[in-house]
């Protein structure tokens, strides 16, 4: 299919400052021409980067740490302009993707290595071959780190990139392209291209495209599931996320509450693995709220680029006003506002860090439920700074309510009891379980989700072995007597 049957160049991409509402820049959209001499370049330059060696590719995967961290406050600010994430939160994000381009350059290697088999064979190994062009649709939250999530175990493994990023943070995606073509990865080793989500499903049909890795909401999910799928190509999906946030009846409740509210409020609540839900045992949950109404006081709302300020702007209009709208039906459906609960007057995308409460103590029988799943608040992802707090009358009920969604992404488990926190962690439906602890990606462990928060893994050995040919080697002198197993057939 061709990419010019669904791309308008004439519309141009602007970069709009969500705390000012300002149009900082405007860019032409990527022309049918330049997507397809996009695509030339990455698959030419595959042909060429797959034969460098890895202690190549980690040269310039190591220089690409090194002008992350040069040019950090740079690219921080573009951070903070395009998607108000506060200017010291943004200055750690390029500081982690600085981390996973030097992780994955130190272990590339023996992630790689041959896995040697034993067979009647003179030689059997599995082999890890790089599958070409893989096309990745990233979101604006975490704008540099999403990327570099998925680019740095990509390229390491001998693929290459084509980058279709956020309408909204278009400086971003071409500096991230900056970044790796002033690290020395081949021409087009990563190209963007500033396309609409219409144009994904036809760039995902081209052959030259070999795999699609997704980080987003559930809807996009879909649609490039069902694109890659018609074109039998491997998919990678990181999808919404309604994380639980679990107090046992003996936590440590001073230091979950502070955790809390930074698992919920960093990056303005937009953030897929943010905690959202927090189901606390009925016996802690008075002290517990009372903690969580203190710590959620002391945020600093306002200007992003004020190193002082903890929570910064919504990134669209329209993503605050879906969350006033989530907030506001939940009220209609029995949830009290104790703090919070509206946007914030003047410009900017600015929505007060709010706590919900669900009704307690419980409806009759089978009611409260009801009424709890009907709330937005619960049942949907709420992608920005809102909390809704809900009282479980023990640990079982505790642990059947972190499990009521249909998301499954991480979960956070708090209790000093830490054999009976791993038995429990076992009957949590997330990718990722944190006891005492919030859930965050590291380079170290395999991130992703389960249920209606997508499939695969990124980061970690799983991760680089997601975009790979896992090639069977078989291999025998000439010896007659010497034959594969099953030579019949499978």
């Amino acid at each position: 299919m061709s990419t010019s049957t669904i791309i308008t160049p004439s519309t141009r991409v602007e970069s709009v400052n969500p705390a000012t509402e300002a149009v900082i820049a405007t860019f032409e959209q990527s022309t049918p021409a330049q997507v397809e001499q996009a695509l030339v370049e990455a698959d030419t330059a595959f042909r060429d980067w797959r034969r460098h060696s890895i202690g190549e590719r980690s040269t310039a995967m190591r220089r690409a740490a090194e002008l992350l961290r040069s040019r950090k406050e740079r690219y921080a600010g573009l951070i903070t302009a395009e998607m108000g994430k506060p200017i010291t939160q943004a200055e750690a994000e390029v500081e982690k993707c600085a981390w996973v381009c030097e992780y994955f350059a130190d272990n590339a290697e023996r992630f790689l290595a041959r896995r040697p088999a034993d067979t009647n064979a003179r030689l059997s190994y599995a082999a890890f071959e790089p599958l070409g062009v893989v096309l990745a649709v990233m979101p604006w939250n975490f704008p540099f780190w999403q990327v570099f999530r998925f680019a740095a175990p990509t390229l390491m493994a001998g693929n290459t990139a084509l980058l279709k990023h956020a309408s909204n943070v278009p400086q971003c995606a071409l500096a991230i392209e900056e970044v790796f073509r002033d690290a020395g990865v081949p021409r087009g080793a990563l190209r963007t291209v500033l396309v609409p989500g219409g144009a994904v499903e036809a760039i995902i049909g081209d052959p030259r495209v070999r795999a699609v890795t997704l980080t987003g909401s559930n809807s996009t999910g879909e649609k490039v599931a069902a694109a890659a799928g018609r074109a039998i190509k491997k998919t990678v999906l990181e999808l919404g996320g309604s994380d639980p946030f679990v107090v046992l009846e003996d936590a440590d409740l001073a230091a979950a509450a502070a955790m809390a509210v930074r698992s919920r409020f960093q990056n303005g609540g937009q953030s897929c693995i943010a905690a959202k839900r927090f189901i606390v045992v009925a016996s802690a949950a008075e002290e517990f709220e009372r903690r969580f109404v203190e710590e959620i006081r002391k945020l600093k709302v306002g200007d992003p680029t004020d190193r002082s300020v903890d929570v910064g702007p919504l990134a669209r209009a329209d993503l605050r006003d879906t969350v006033d709208r989530q907030v506001r039906d939940s009220v209609a459906q029995g949830a009290r506002v104790v703090l919070g609960g509206a946007p914030l007057p003047g410009r900017g995308y600015f929505y007060q860090p709010t706590l919900v409460l669900t009704p307690w103590p419980p409806l009759p029988e089978g009611e409260g439920e009801r009424r709890l799943r009907d709330m937005p608040v619960w049942r949907e992802e709420v992608f920005g700074p809102v909390a809704v707090l809900v009282r479980a009358k023990d640990t079982d009920a505790a642990i059947a309510l972190a499990n009521d969604t249909i998301y499954g992404l991480g979960a956070n488990l708090w209790t000093r009891d830490l054999e009976r926190a791993q038995l429990l962690a076992s009957r949590i439906q997330a990718g990722s379980v944190f006891i005492n602890g919030m859930v965050a990606s590291d380079p170290r462990l395999p991130f992703g989700g389960v249920k209606q928060s997508g499939y695969g893994r990124e980061l970690s050995e799983f991760g680089i072995h997601e975009f790979v040919n896992i090639q069977t080697v078989w291999m025998s002198d000439g010896d007659e007597h010497v034959t594969a197993p099953s030579a019949g057939g499978e």
